[in-house]
């Protein structure tokens, strides 16, 4: 995981994921949670972005 990601990660989830996997289903997951929440979308793109 780069510098970059990891900024991304925290300011901007949904795009630190798409970045990596593009548009998959881990994009749209975390974009929902992004928008229900901002920490359940910072969570879920590190959990996606250490977990690959």
């Amino acid at each position: 995981m780069s510098v970059l990601e990891i900024i991304l990660a925290i300011f901007i989830p949904p795009l630190a994921v798409a970045l990596r996997f593009g548009l998959s289903s881990a994009f749209w997951i975390n974009l929902l949670l992004t928008l229900l929440g901002g920490l359940p979308g910072i969570i879920h793109a590190f959990y996606v972005l250490t977990k690959k």
